[in-house]
């Protein structure tokens, strides 16, 4: 199996089992429905542990964007391979993300709130706020990152990585998860989102595009830094790269905080004139 059939393998499997338990807890008349948010932590924990074991030994499993281009801003994974893996991941994404629909096929119809549809496939924020989000998903996928490398340190009998980063994302789906729906993963939000576009689902609503762009750019920028920091905390390695991207995460966050302010003040000043 070459490296990028099992990133496609590996991903189109974590959106099986991810998306799978979204569908279960959200879609009507399923036998899991309304389970709860425990139950989906697990259900993406277990993921991600399947896929890790089921291609780990073919691409090294790194199944989502912001940790290829982390091991890559650490040295520790080739930038020539990062076009060819993050192509997998978001082909793989989608893939799942249709069986995933498939499978769930006479679902669908009975579920009459798109939210609930949405949410099988992509994440949504619990309050919207541009900034505040932002912030969650650059904290969730530094944290994530900064797991892996930190788990990856340790000796385990052989074998016991692949669960043990599993648990690491039960973690951070109960400590973090709460805000955003912890998307940490660019092709975990982007592919399934474009899937939800696609598909004739019955009433499904908007696919929330103005926010879609939150779980690609938070990830992407918190799990560099996650590498970077571990490099250069831990590993007393510093480079040049961690203060460019600690420099682009306050460049965004700025950004994102005045533009949001414009956009709220013009939103009140139409508001006030209809008032």
């Amino acid at each position: 199996m070459t490296a990028f059939v099992a990133e496609l393998v590996g991903t189109a499997l974590l959106i099986i089992f991810g998306g799978g338990v979204c569908a279960g807890v959200n879609l009507k008349k399923s036998f899991a429905q309304n389970s709860g948010w425990i139950v989906i932590t697990m259900g993406w924990g277990l993921a991600v542990a399947v896929a890790a074991y089921a291609v780990g030994q073919f691409s090294g499993a790194h199944l989502n964007p912001a940790l290829t281009l982390a091991l890559a801003f650490n040295g520790d994974f080739p930038w020539a391979d990062v076009p060819k893996y993050i192509a997998a991941q978001m082909l793989g994404a989608m893939i799942g993300a249709v069986i995933v629909y498939l499978h769930y096929l006479p679902h669908w119809k009975e579920t009459d709130d798109p939210g609930a549809k949405l949410g099988v496939f992509a994440t949504s924020p619990a309050v919207p706020n541009y900034f505040a989000n932002l912030i969650s998903e650059i904290i969730g996928t530094f944290v994530l990152v900064l797991g892996i490398l930190a788990i990856g340190a340790n000796k385990f009998a052989d074998g016991l990585n692949p669960f043990i980063v599993g648990f690491l994302i039960v973690a951070i789906g109960l400590s973090l998860g709460g805000t955003t729906g912890y998307a940490i993963n660019p092709a975990r939000d982007l592919g399934p989102r474009i899937v939800h576009f696609l598909l004739p689902i019955p009433k499904k609503g908007s696919s929330n595009w103005p926010y879609a762009w939150v779980p690609v750019v938070g990830p992407i920028l918190g799990g560099s830094f996650g590498g970077l920091f571990y490099k250069a905390v831990f590993l007393g390695k510093m480079t040049a790269a961690f203060w460019y991207v600690l420099i682009a995460i306050i460049v965004v966050l700025a950004l994102t905080f005045i533009s949001q302010g414009k956009t709220s003040n013009s939103y009140n000043k139409a508001k006030n004139a209809f008032m």
